[in-house]
C-alpha cells in the first residue's frame, strides 16, 4: 500500500505542472468560468438602480470567493473518496491553474522577441493583449517599461500571492492548498474585471477592489522582503521601496514595482495613455540603467527565484 502524498507534494507537483504546461488554451480554465459568472452577473447589476450596485457588488464578491473555495474543497473530497490518487491529481491540476508563472513568462517573451527583431508593430500588437494602456504609438523604450511593469505587478497577483494562500491552506490538514488559493484567484479575477474607479464599476467593484487589496497586502510585503534578500542588497532595496512605494495610489502595486526597479537599477512609471487620456504614473526607482530585453529576463528570473524560495521553505517545514 502506497503512502498518500502530503499537501507539500501537491505544491511541488502543481508548481512543476505550471512550469511545464502553464494554461493550455484548448482547455477550460477555472478563471474563464469565474470570468463568465462575473460578466453575467455584472451586466444584470449595471442595469439596476445605482443605490443597489454596491450591495450587489458585495454579494457577488462574497459568493464567488467563498463559493470557489467551498466547491474546490468538495470536489477534491469527493474525488478522493473515489480514488485517493485521483484526488491528488485533481488537487494538483486545480492548484496549478492558480499559478501564472509560465503564462507571465510567455507573455513577456512574446513581446520582447519582436523587439529583438526590430518589429515594433508586432511588439505593440502583442503588448496590447496584456496591458490596459494604449500601445499603438509606443516606442521601444516604452514597450520595455510596460513589460517590466507588468511582470513586477503580476508577480504578486499571479505567482506569489496564490502560492502564499496555497501554503497557508497546506498547513491546515482539513483544508489543503487548493481552496484558499482558489479563493484568492476569485478575488483577483473580480478586481481585474470590475475593480475600477470609474463608471459603471465605481460602486459595483468597490468591495472587490478593497478585498483584493487586503488579501494581497501580506504576500506583497513578503515578496518584497524575499526579493530584497535575494538581491543581496536588502537595505538599499528596502530604502528605495520605502521612499517610492507610497507614491502609487495602490497599496500593493507601488511596492511590487518599486522592488523590481530598485534591484534592477531602473526607473518605472511615467506617462501612460488610456483610451486617449494621458495618465501620469509616479516614478519608482532610480534611472541608473536603461531597460533592455535582458532586464526583462532578469525580472523573470527574480520572480522564479522568489517562487522557488517560498516553495522550498514550505516543503521543508511540511516534512
Amino acid at each position: 500500500m502506497f503512502d498518500i502524498p502530503t499537501p507539500a507534494l501537491v505544491l511541488v507537483l502543481a508548481s512543476i505542472l505550471d512550469y511545464l504546461i502553464g494554461d493550455p488554451p484548448q482547455l477550460l480554465h477555472p478563471v474563464q468560468v469565474m470570468g463568465w459568472l462575473i460578466s453575467t452577473f455584472s451586466h444584470w447589476v449595471i442595469s439596476q438602480q445605482k443605490k443597489f450596485k454596491r450591495f450587489w457588488g458585495i454579494i457577488l464578491s462574497i459568493a464567488l470567493v467563498v463559493g470557489c473555495a467551498c466547491l474546490s474543497w468538495l470536489l477534491i473530497k469527493y474525488v478522493t473518496l473515489i480514488n485517493p490518487w485521483l484526488g491528488i491529481a485533481t488537487e494538483t491540476i486545480l492548484l496549478a491553474s492558480c499559478f501564472a508563472a509560465r503564462s507571465l513568462k510567455l507573455a513577456a517573451l512574446e513581446v520582447i522577441q519582436p523587439l529583438k527583431e526590430g518589429n515594433l508593430t508586432l511588439a505593440r500588437s502583442h503588448l496590447s493583449k496584456y496591458v490596459g494602456r494604449d500601445t499603438a504609438t509606443l516606442s521601444e523604450k516604452e514597450i520595455l517599461r510596460a513589460v517590466l511593469e507588468t511582470i513586477s505587478e503580476n508577480t504578486t497577483d499571479g505567482v506569489t500571492a496564490p502560492l502564499f494562500y496555497a501554503i497557508v491552506g497546506a498547513m491546515i490538514p482539513s483544508i489543503g492548498p487548493v481552496p484558499l488559493a482558489m479563493a484568492y484567484k476569485a478575488a483577483s479575477t473580480l478586481d481585474s474585471m470590475i475593480g475600477y474607479r470609474r463608471e459603471p464599476y465605481t460602486d459595483l467593484g468597490w468591495f472587490s477592489a478593497n478585498l483584493d487589496d487586503r488579501l494581497t497586502w501580506i504576500p506583497c510585503r513578503l515578496t518584497v522582503f524575499t526579493l530584497a534578500l535575494i538581491s543581496r542588497k536588502p537595505l538599499r532595496v528596502w530604502r528605495i521601496c520605502q521612499r517610492d512605494a507610497h507614491l502609487d495610489p495602490s497599496p500593493n502595486s507601488g511596492w511590487s514595482e518599486s522592488v523590481y526597479a530598485a534591484i534592477l537599477g531602473v526607473q518605472l512609471g511615467g506617462e501612460n495613455r488610456y483610451q486617449g487620456v494621458i495618465v501620469h504614473k509616479p516614478f519608482l526607482g532610480d534611472p541608473i540603467y536603461a531597460i533592455t530585453p535582458d532586464t526583462v529576463i532578469q525580472a523573470l528570473n527574480l520572480t522564479r527565484l522568489c517562487f522557488l524560495t517560498w516553495l522550498t521553505i514550505a516543503v521543508y517545514f511540511a516534512r
